[in-house]
């Protein structure tokens, strides 16, 4: 078993920042790819960003490219995800979770943090 803990989020206000981290318990970023999802009340699981397994390549979604900027630390084994010039529509809980291979499907994650909110007023 992976274990994925996130933490950092919180309330802000609208054009403000929050970053989030994801600790893994084990050599994570060797084996397996990383990413952020979303979920807001009444709505499907949304794709956030990644990274690759490699680490070489990193994806995001239309909604928060130029805002969102996933990173790692492979010493600390920490994945991020610095969100700057939030929107209310950010608002949602966000999960870590690894995934065998790259992938934007969340069906194809095996292994997920137990989220941390995000809550982003006007």
């Amino acid at each position: 078993q992976v274990q994925l803990v996130e933490s950092g989020g919180g309330l802000v206000q609208a054009g403000g920042s929050l970053r989030l981290s994801c600790a893994a318990s084990g050599r994570t970023f060797s084996m397996y790819a990383m990413g952020w999802f979303r979920q807001a009340p009444g709505k499907e699981r949304e794709f956030v960003a990644a990274f690759s397994r490699s680490g070489g390549s990193t994806y995001y979604a239309d909604s928060v490219k130029g805002r969102f900027t996933i990173s790692r630390d492979s010493v600390m084994n920490t994945v991020y995800l610095q969100m700057n010039s939030l929107k209310p529509e950010d608002t949602a809980v966000y999960y870590c979770a690894a995934a065998r291979r790259t992938t934007m499907l969340s069906n194809e994650y095996t292994y997920w943090g137990q989220g941390t909110q995000v809550t982003v007023s006007s």
